[in-house]
């Protein structure tokens, strides 16, 4: 078991994000109101929180949808560790599948803050761990860290895995990194965070490094590679029958190749607010990824901001997906979280107005993209 003593503070950061979220939870609800929708429906299920439901309750091989332009997409797109907790959880306690997933959901989103918390204090000190934990629940999308989506449970296997790292807890790291590529298909940025760290360790200490960091290295990658393999010969194509299936829906790397037709539209024609808020959100982590560079943050922070960040920029895809696909990647905002920090110092009235601000923003918003827009979240 991970063991630490809780920092002074932790428990301000964890209210304070559970305020904010709390908030972007009740606005869904009363959104859904309001347009007389069943009230959780959007939190539960939204998009792909049907289709990890479907797995929760059935297996696997059992939904596919044909797209109007003949394209096969199967369930096998979906990685499996989050519908297992919900099966697990709605097996254990008297809960539906919609509740079971929400509580999987939330539950990880507060251990997901936690992990955050302590990387923040360990790096640079209680009041920027603060920071950099209210900043992630005021992010304008951090609504969908609480709906029956994946994300939560991935950023918590992601943090702690960074501040096992962090604390030299490789056995730890390294595990912790084999579940978080059992959780989504961008799970390998976990693997490369720790592999990239365990091979830093290895330069700096010329090969004479505990055996913990050789297992880490090799215990990383196996969810993402297991997963990949078991759905390959499930297709029959071992090495590419995962990529096929993601292939389907329209996941492919492209290097850029449709954001660049994405933005040439959106330029010509316009679209509704979620795409053009999306590309400003994309081009706000690039810049965001080079503070964290000039920050001098530990290597496996960098290494897992970064690898999502090309993710999201050489990926195909909906374009309104990928600042959800951002949304893990918290080492983003360390040098906002040290700014506002320094502002809290000198001009705390500033600070909190900020703060305040981005919290309705991400309030409002959420409830935004997930009740009335109908793009892809």
């Amino acid at each position: 078991m991970v063991r630490h003593r809780a920092p002074h503070g932790a428990l301000l950061a964890l209210a304070l994000f559970a305020a904010v979220r709390a908030a972007g939870i009740a606005a869904v609800i009363a959104t859904n109101a309001l347009t007389d929708r069943p009230l959780v429906r959007s939190l539960a299920h939204s998009w792909d929180s049907r289709w990890y439901l479907n797995i929760a309750a059935h297996g696997y091989g059992r939904l596919i949808w044909i797209t109007p332009t003949g394209g096969v997409q199967s369930d096998w797109a979906f990685f499996p560790l989050y519908p297992a907790l919900v099966r697990a959880a709605g097996t254990v306690l008297p809960l539906t599948p919609a509740a079971a997933a929400l509580l999987v959901s939330w539950t990880a989103a507060v251990v997901a803050a936690y992990g955050v918390y302590l990387i923040g204090h360990h790096l640079y000190g209680r009041a920027t761990a603060t920071a950099l934990v209210a900043l992630w629940a005021a992010l304008p999308h951090a609504v969908e860290l609480t709906i029956a989506y994946t994300e939560s449970l991935f950023a918590a296997l992601a943090a702690w895995a960074l501040y096992c790292v962090l604390k030299d807890r490789w056995l730890w790291a390294g595990t912790l990194a084999l579940l978080a590529g059992l959780a989504r298909p961008t799970g390998f940025a976990v693997a490369a965070a720790v592999i990239a760290a365990a091979a830093q360790q290895l330069w700096l200490r010329r090969g004479q490094v505990a055996p913990g960091v050789w297992a880490a290295a090799l215990l990383a990658p196996l969810g993402w590679l297991g997963y990949v393999l078991w759905v390959g010969r499930c297709t029959g194509d071992l090495t590419g029958g995962y990529f096929a299936v993601q292939g389907a829906w329209g996941s492919r790397i492209d290097f850029g190749a449709g954001a660049a037709r994405f933005v040439g539209a959106l330029l010509a024609h316009g679209g509704q607010v979620i795409y053009p808020v999306a590309l400003a959100l994309v081009l706000i982590s690039l810049v965001l990824f080079a503070l964290l560079c000039l920050e001098r943050a530990p290597l496996a922070l960098v290494a897992f901001a970064g690898v999502l960040v090309l993710l999201v920029v050489f990926g195909s895809g909906s374009f309104s997906s990928k600042p959800r696909f951002l949304l893990p990647a918290f080492p983003l905002l360390i040098p906002a979280a040290r700014a506002l920090t320094r502002t809290w110092r000198t001009r705390p009235a500033s600070a909190l107005l900020v703060g305040g601000a981005l919290a309705v923003v991400s309030v409002l918003y959420g409830a935004y993209v997930t009740v009335l827009v109908h793009s892809p979240l």
